[in-house]
């Protein structure tokens, strides 16, 4: 029998693992680096004001996150900021760079079992170097028939990913923590959308969750994830 669901998608950064805990921590060090400047609420403004601008220009992830808070040290200091605090930016980042994987619960096992029964493909925004790192330390790549790591989530992008992996957006399930990013491009592009929260959230990958769409499902974590297939499949 032909299975309803022939691809499964996930999102990696906050909902295979942690992350977005490390930019809070990096921007709270910052924030003491330039306390005589600035006020932290304000820092964090102008930071996500800077981040806004540059996503066009460096894309998702660390290496963005670095020029954005070296761009803010300059704006906030007039031009002032030390050799030693962008010194100091830099080698927070090349921490974040190289911070140990710690998967999230359920994430292991969920992905184990369900990809005896489904082809799983994993697609990510972010840097390629760094999201290919944490993948190879999350001890989950095994699991994965595919990995697309784009530069951002568009419904379009999805459809040529699933097509890739051969299967129509129809027939696909998306999986991810960010309502803007994972799941509402997914929805859009025909696939059924898994809303699964993350502690934190960036500013900008907030959005309005679309409860009356019917294809539309939340979790409160990864460990219900297979009940729900399993329920997709014999709906």
């Amino acid at each position: 029998m032909t299975k309803k669901l022939q691809i499964i998608g996930l999102d990696a950064d906050d909902t295979l693992w942690q992350n977005e805990e490390f930019y809070r921590a990096t921007q709270a060090r910052l924030a003491e680096l330039l306390a005589d400047c600035c006020s932290e609420e304000d820092l964090h403004n102008r930071l996500l004001a800077a981040e806004r601008r540059n996503i066009g220009h460096y894309g998702f992830g660390i290496k963005g996150f670095m020029l954005s808070m070296i761009e803010t040290a300059i704006e906030v200091t007039e031009g002032k900021v030390s050799g030693a605090v962008i010194a100091e930016i830099l080698a927070a980042g090349q921490d974040m760079l190289q911070h140990p994987i710690t998967l999230l619960p359920h994430a292991y096992t969920v992905v184990r079992d369900l990809s005896q029964s489904h082809k799983l493909v994993l697609i990510t925004k972010g840097d390629l170097l760094d999201q290919e790192r944490k993948l190879a330390q999350s001890g989950l790549g095994e699991y994965f028939d595919g990995v697309e790591i784009v530069s951002d989530k568009k419904p379009e992008i999805y459809t040529r990913a699933f097509a890739r992996h051969g299967a129509s957006a129809d027939l696909a399930l998306m999986v991810g923590n960010s309502m803007k990013s994972d799941v509402i491009p997914a929805l859009e592009a025909g696939a059924f959308g898994v809303y699964v929260p993350s502690t934190y959230i960036w500013a900008l990958e907030e959005a309005e969750a679309p409860q009356t769409h019917t294809r539309y499902f939340s979790l409160p974590d990864l460990g219900g994830l297979p009940a729900l297939v399993k329920n997709l499949e014999q709906a």
